[in-house]
């Protein structure tokens, strides 16, 4: 069924497409690291020639992801060696690839981490690794500089990204009742990162119930109120209030510090992350692997790629999980795991556009946009003098069921989303078409995994997060904890790689 433009749009998005502007600047681009073939490839069952070779390791990691990745430092990191990296895409890093071109270097999706609380333990020990932290003090360089948020609202600029400006008086004790209900909630320690660390039937509840219907159990019925509680949802799990676990929604603002530090950032965004872990276990990293088969053997599993066909007595699986019903013959297929389709584009300006008088910040957000915005990739730049610049552009595509705008994706030409996003920029950056010089546009069908209602508690999804004792698969994705953010990966891909550390030495 083809997707029609007046059944996707909805009528905040409906003026940024169709378009077909002249501009004063040619504008190149193209799409950029498609993977959608190979994955076709599985979802049609095609036939893969038989292995020509065999290569034996004791452990397999399928996915160079940031679980994969964390797996394979993790196991370096305690002295073991002999295990192997399959990521199918030229480049590992999955969301936290990054490219790089005259200008400077730029994220293709994750482009920061909040700074870490005291129960992310993980993430802090790689970060001392890495040197972001020294000492108990975050790396200066590393934190983003100031300023760091801004929204364009009613005509203007306003400072940070919750709504200030035009705010009522019941909209500013809407914000304030919230403040206070998430207040209460963190306070409870259920709503942690990682989130197994806090995660128990306490709050179950909450996760049978939307969060756009919990907000109206709260009252909340200010406009400005709820465009910020699915700008959240929108940005963190590609999706609206509505199809969002209230309990999910709740965590957005219960599980970390009111006035945490940082964020951290890089020019490549969480990039950076990825090169620094291939500098510790590139070595182990094979790229260009698509794993098209896994067999389970009596002594563990045989992983088909291309020719080779890898024989291991452990199986980390950290690419997303609901890859493995069309790998793996008799794994049930998943009916809990719902993954949100996002664009994002790297747009080059060969100088920086009118901002109606304000300076150039980190991440820049418009009201009632249908996308996230941008983060202006210079920013985290020591140099004194820029007159170009990279902007890294995203949009979650959440108007319809993901099936409909994964269908959107690939329908739709280059041409098509450079003047979307092209349109959406200029109602406030009048003259945005005279500044780019090329839109890169990079397209994920299956970006990230959406907290649906039900979700987080999910039986499905608890059982590949705890496997049985005497099992040689591990899960590793942060799709086991239903939220897609970088201390979830990282946290699945220690957890099974410590594992698989502990059964091996019980095994020999």
């Amino acid at each position: 069924m083809k997707v029609g433009r007046r059944k996707f749009l909805s009528a905040g998005s409906a003026a940024l497409v169709g378009l077909s502007l002249k501009t004063d600047r040619a504008i190149a681009g193209s799409f950029v690291n498609d993977s959608f073939q190979m994955g076709h490839m599985l979802r049609d069952r095609a036939s893969f020639p038989p292995a020509k070779r065999v290569e034996k390791f004791p452990v397999t990691i399928v996915g160079g992801g940031i679980a994969g990745l964390s797996a394979a430092w993790r196991l370096r990191k305690r002295g073991f060696t002999d295990f192997v990296v399959l990521e199918m895409n030229p480049q590992a890093g999955g969301n936290a690839r990054s490219g790089e071109n005259e200008i400077t270097a730029y994220p293709w999706a994750a482009h920061y981490v909040p700074v870490p609380g005291p129960k992310a333990e993980y993430v802090r020990e790689l970060f001392e690794d890495l040197g972001v932290l020294k000492n108990g003090q975050w790396e200066e360089r590393y934190l983003c500089f100031a300023p760091q948020e801004r929204l364009f609202l009613y005509g203007r600029w306003q400072d940070s990204i919750e709504p200030a400006v035009g705010l009522t008086q019941k909209g500013r004790e809407q914000f304030q009742r919230l403040e206070d209900l998430f207040a209460k909630f963190r306070a409870t320690g259920e709503f942690t990162i990682p989130l197994e660390l806090g995660r128990t039937s306490k709050f179950q509840d909450l996760d049978r119930l939307s969060f756009s219907d919990w907000l109206q159990q709260q009252g909340c019925d200010s406009r400005l109120v709820n465009w910020y509680m699915n700008y959240a949802c929108r940005d963190d799990y590609g999706a609206l209030a509505k199809d969002t676990s209230a309990w999910a929604g709740i965590h957005y603002f219960s599980s970390r510090e009111v006035e945490e530090k940082g964020p951290l950032t890089w020019p490549e965004g969480n990039g950076w992350i990825t090169r620094r872990l291939l500098e510790r276990v590139g070595e182990n990293v094979r790229t260009n692997e698509m794993v098209h088969r896994i067999a389970e053997t009596k002594r563990g599993f045989s992983v088909f790629s291309g020719d080779t066909e890898f024989q291991s007595e452990f199986l980390i699986f950290a690419a997303p999980s609901f890859l493995a019903p069309y790998l793996m013959e008799g794994f049930p297929r998943l009916h809990d795991f719902v993954y949100s389709p996002w664009l994002t584009a790297n747009l080059t300006l060969e100088r920086f556009p009118d901002s109606r008088g304000a300076e150039p910040t980190w991440d820049t957000v418009f009201l009632d946009s249908p996308t996230l915005g941008y983060v202006d990739d210079t920013h985290q730049s020591l140099r004194t003098h820029l007159d170009r610049t990279v902007w890294t552009f995203y949009w979650s595509l959440v108007d319809g069921t993901p099936a409909q705008n994964r269908q959107l994706l690939l329908e739709k030409d280059w041409s098509y989303w450079k003047d979307a996003i092209l349109h959406d920029l200029e109602r406030v950056h009048s003259d945005i078409r005279q500044c780019v010089s090329r839109i890169d546009v990079m397209r994920m069908g299956h970006a990230m995994i959406r907290p649906a209602v039900g979700s987080v508690f999910s039986e499905e999804r608890l059982r590949l997060a705890h496997p049985r004792r005497d099992s040689r698969l591990l899960f590793a994705n942060s799709d086991l904890s239903s939220i897609s953010i970088f201390e979830e990966a990282q946290y699945h891909g220690v957890l099974a790689a410590q594992t698989v550390l502990e059964r091996l030495h019980e095994h020999r």
